[in-house]
């Protein structure tokens, strides 16, 4: 299965429980009255949204080049993992925060705390799942790297994504549920608080993940692993002298751009380096499939 292939699974998913999940945090908070459990059945209902743009985003992503997109419309998909990051944070995070104030400041009791327990409780061995999920993905991918540090260099946007949303899901059903119960036998303003810490959560996360979509839009670099592809791939001519000049550019998931400037031994003809240019390009092609593009200039100077 292609790497597009598991993010959306993974965004499948995640919709699947998300929407389960919201229902039952929607009749839960209504019932009892809890600040805490509207903050999180917001959250999730907001989440059940962000994975519609996620699935928006792969689809538009996969549509390939044409004339109007030369280069493909592979950065859709940061797009809207760019939206879904603003969701998080205004929809989720905002929201949660001033609910909780409200709630601190006009104290309410909490009704039915026992179906809210039940409901949080369900909401965490779910979202636990679906986080478990992520992370099978991650270490698929990440080798001898640690699951935080492949997410900071990771273009997979939309597993990026999925992984912060569960994390702040998971965390956050932690915090309603202390919440509840410390409002029950300690304070109702304890409910409140509960909310704040949610929102605080799901603003950590959705900061983290518009700082990391940001660069993917703004042009950020492909894996290093790639460019290291390329100039072993230009080793394998005795033609090719040097590589003068390398650029990569990440265009969408699986999508990549080089471009790169050449030095050729001087003796062979333009019709050898013509040559030489289409092999060492279809070498390249076999050894990262994801390289879509490649313009390569001959030169004697870097």
């Amino acid at each position: 299965m292609s790497a597009e292939g598991h993010s959306t699974k993974v965004v499948i998913t995640g919709l699947a429980v998300n929407g389960t999940i919201a229902a039952a945090k929607g009749v839960a908070a209504a019932i009892s009255g809890s600040g805490s459990m509207l903050a999180e059945a917001i959250h999730t209902a907001s989440d059940c949204l962000n994975s519609i743009f996620l699935l928006v985003g792969l689809k538009q992503a996969g549509q390939g080049a044409s004339e109007k997109h030369p280069l493909g419309t592979g950065r859709a998909s940061y797009f809207w993992s760019f939206i879904v990051a603003l969701m998080l944070f205004f929809g989720g995070g905002v929201f949660s925060i001033g609910e909780g104030i409200e709630k601190i400041i006009h104290k309410e009791p909490v009704h039915h705390i026992e179906l809210g327990i039940g409901i949080l409780l369900f909401s965490i061995v779910l979202e636990t799942f679906a986080l478990a999920q992520c992370f099978r993905e991650l270490d698929k991918k990440r080798g001898a790297m640690s699951r935080r540090d492949y997410l900071k260099v990771t273009k997979d946007a939309e597993l990026v994504v999925c992984t912060g949303e569960n994390f702040a899901a998971v965390i956050g059903n932690g915090f309603a549920l202390a919440a509840l119960l410390a409002a029950r036998y300690i304070d109702p303003r304890f409910d409140g608080v509960g909310g704040v810490m949610v929102g605080l959560v799901l603003v950590w996360v959705a900061v983290f993940l518009a700082q990391k979509v940001k660069a993917l839009l703004l042009g950020e670099r492909a894996d290093p692993e790639i460019e290291a592809q390329v100039r072993l791939a230009a080793k394998d001519d005795p033609r090719i002298q040097e590589v003068l000049r390398l650029i990569t550019v990440q265009q969408g998931p699986g999508e990549v751009l080089v471009a790169a400037k050449l030095r050729f031994d001087e003796k062979i003809t333009a019709k050898e380096v013509t040559e030489s240019i289409n092999e060492f390009e279809a070498r390249v092609r076999k050894r990262e499939p994801e390289v879509k593009w490649q313009f390569i200039e001959p030169d004697f100077e870097a």
